[in-house]
């Protein structure tokens, strides 16, 4: 009996040998291509799982670029991804090289869908509602009442979603997706969200069509599927019904969400720096005044408001880890061989906190944006929206509405807390994809 036993044990741990011995063998055939910059020993399957928290994704790639430089290959479970930190490499590869870095990167979560003073109140709400209805006015062609339940319903699923693609689960799903697409979990819940919203977004599209007059389009969808009646015999058209799906759903996010959460941030740390509030309040009287509302051509002349604006951007860092790019040809970078087809992570948030750019990078400080005079200064390494080809198409909107939005409640409000200032935590709730505020309150107290 015990020699059966023993046998069998053998056995077993042959063919666990065997395995082991055959994913090595892949591993080492799937990734001999290529010059790769160092990196972390990852391990078959797993990759650098061991070296990431998924609470906190950001802080763990800056203690690898600490340790390996700013150019590192990294594992995320299967897949092969090169980061590349600080602003000098991110210029070097996303504007020196752009035609070369433009390439989409894979994003597996969006793949596979894409396919007493005053009442205390939490800001996130009316945020989103009001920047979601710019949105909407643009893609659909009108806006919603607040209280209207097509609305509220959208609302839901893409702060939910938005939220979702930020946790743990998500950050699983990235790296290994190909088996848990086909498993239970977390993930499952983003995945539903997102069907949610291209059934939606595609019952809107349908109603267009069938009330569509090309000559009088309506809307952003108007106008698409003008462009794709047009180039409907071109096999190589990028006017599809899919591609339509997917930039509404772009829109919405990089539109709704990213703006809300900037806007929640900008009142957060005005609520933790009163100092700042009041120095802005006394140019925004100084510049607009009381009697009219502000305007764009105003920020040319309220330096520091547009400083505050900008270090508030730069120091919460919405989206740290930017959007995945890939590489289009076979490149030399920096001394290394990058295959056609390699994952790229632009880690928008080192630059953001490069100490060669910013005095005291951690620390909030609107100076960062003034030089010696007081005006406002430019500072290459401000990168929230990326750089290069693949640069967000609505960063001119985003600041409009940013500046906009700011100086309108602080020409009419001032904002209070009922915590003393010092007590107040700006820490994120959620670090993942996205940096996702804080839940708080504040009181709107008329000026």
């Amino acid at each position: 009996m015990n020699n059966l036993f023993s046998m069998e044990l053998q056995g077993v741990l042959t063919i666990l040998l065997g395995i082991c011995l055959i994913f090595v063998a892949a591993w080492k055939w799937k990734h001999k291509e290529g010059r790769f910059p160092p990196g972390p020993m990852p391990l078959p399957f797993f990759g650098n799982l061991l070296q990431l928290n998924p609470k906190d994704t950001l802080k763990s790639l800056l203690t690898l670029r600490d340790k390996y430089g700013p150019v590192y290959t990294l594992y995320l479970g299967p897949r092969r991804v090169v980061v590349l930190c600080g602003h000098d490499v991110l210029k070097e590869a996303l504007v020196d090289c752009g035609e070369q870095f433009s390439g989409r990167g894979e994003m597996a979560t969006l793949d596979q869908t894409c396919r007493g003073f005053g009442l205390p109140f939490d800001p996130t709400f009316l945020l989103s509602c009001t920047t979601s209805n710019i949105i909407c006015s643009i893609v659909f062609g009108s806006r919603f009442e607040y209280e209207d339940k097509t609305f509220l319903y959208l609302l839901d699923v893409i702060n939910k979603a938005f939220y979702e693609m930020s946790t743990p689960w998500a950050q699983m799903y990235e790296m290994y997706s190909g088996i848990m697409q086909h498993l239970p979990g977390g993930h499952k819940r983003l995945y539903n969200l997102l069907e949610e919203l291209n059934t939606f977004i595609a019952e809107r599209i349908k109603i267009n069509q069938e009330t569509l007059d090309p000559k009088n389009p309506r809307d952003f969808i108007d106008c698409f599927l003008i462009e794709m009646e047009k180039e409907k015999g071109d096999p190589s058209t990028e006017f599809t019904m899919t591609n339509l799906i997917i930039t509404v759903l772009n829109l919405f996010f990089a539109g709704t969400e990213t703006i809300s959460s900037t806007l929640r941030y900008l009142f957060l740390l005005m609520l933790k720096y009163p100092e700042v509030e009041e120095k802005v309040h006394q140019e925004i009287d100084c510049v607009v005044g009381r009697n009219r509302i502000p305007a764009v051509k105003d920020r040319v002349n309220m330096p520091y408001t547009n400083a505050v604006i900008h270090e508030i951007q730069r120091l919460v860092d919405i989206l740290p880890v930017g959007l995945p790019h890939k590489v289009t040809e076979d490149i030399e970078f920096r001394g290394y061989l990058l295959p056609k087809d390699t994952n790229i992570i632009t880690l928008l948030g080192s630059a953001l906190h490069d100490p060669q750019y910013f005095s005291d990078p951690e620390i909030f400080n609107p100076e960062h944006f003034l030089d010696e005079e007081g005006h406002f200064k430019k500072i290459d390494a401000f990168v929230p929206f990326s750089a290069g080809k693949r640069a967000c198409v609505g960063e001119p909107m985003a600041r409009m509405e940013l500046f906009l939005y700011f100086t309108t409640i602080l020409q009419n409000f001032a904002v209070k807390s009922s915590l003393d200032p010092k007590d107040i935590d700006i820490s994120p709730q959620l670090s993942g994809f996205a940096r996702i505020p804080p839940f708080y309150q504040l009181c709107l107290v008329p000026r």
